[in-house]
């Protein structure tokens, strides 16, 4: 049984995920504040952590950073906040994607699908199949049919780190930081243009993406055919 671990100031939010999750046979525990959050999460370890950021006496991110300090499940952030800022330094501490409030039940429970898939899928899959085009990670090609399609060394780069993280929202920084490296944090037009010759050469309608995708003033996602989650 999944065992999840919903943070919430919110008393009614909180009633209402209690009763969902056990519903569909999760086992549930919840906080109202970020430390019980963290002493909650050392008593019982979860496998998924939903997390809201406005808690009474921790920041969501900081209850992320202590998290990540020993776990790797999954985190799901809820958000109220207008701000992508907000949002994007919970990404770049290590939250793996985040529900806007006010949300779904069926959304969320999709995303809940889509980062549980993600963290299992993560250990390694040897090869991807983007419709007809197959990548080989293993032997770093990418195929489409019989023909072999060039990707430069950086476009690679890039589209492996995305397909090692299926379903996982990446802000612009960890890209950044991940394919160019530290002095890069803000070059955004290289991830821009980097990302629109990826989709030229990969998509079936560029204009149109299906599998790589955008988060507006968040950052991408590769989105396998498995679950189209919240879309």
């Amino acid at each position: 049984m999944t065992r999840v671990l919903v943070v919430d100031d919110e008393p009614q939010i909180l009633r209402a995920l209690r009763i969902n999750l056990r519903a569909r046979q999760y086992e549930v525990y919840t906080a109202q504040t970020g430390a019980q959050a963290l002493a909650e999460a050392a008593h019982h370890p979860p496998d998924l952590v939903i997390l809201d950021l406005g808690l009474p006496d921790l920041d969501g991110v900081e209850v992320i950073g202590g998290l990540r300090g020993w776990t790797d499940a999954p985190i799901i952030v809820l958000s109220g906040r207008a701000d992508s800022t907000d949002k994007v330094e919970a990404l770049d501490a290590g939250a793996d994607d985040y529900v806007t409030k006010p949300f779904g039940m069926d959304e969320l429970l999709a995303r809940m699908r889509a980062v549980t898939r993600r963290s299992a899928a993560e250990v390694s899959e040897p090869q991807v199949s983007l419709g007809d085009t197959t990548i080989d990670l293993a032997a770093k090609r990418v195929i489409r049919g019989e023909k072999d399609i060039r990707l430069t060394p950086t476009e690679w780069h890039l589209l492996e780190v995305l397909l090692r993280h299926p379903g996982k929202l990446l802000s612009q920084r960890q890209l950044l930081q991940e394919v160019w490296g530290p002095g890069y944090a803000d070059a955004t037009g290289n991830l821009r243009l980097y990302m629109a010759q990826l989709r030229r050469k990969l998509e079936p309608d560029p204009a149109r993406p299906h599998w790589l995708l955008t988060e507006p003033g968040m950052g991408y996602r590769f989105q396998p055919d498995v679950e189209r989650a919240g879309r």
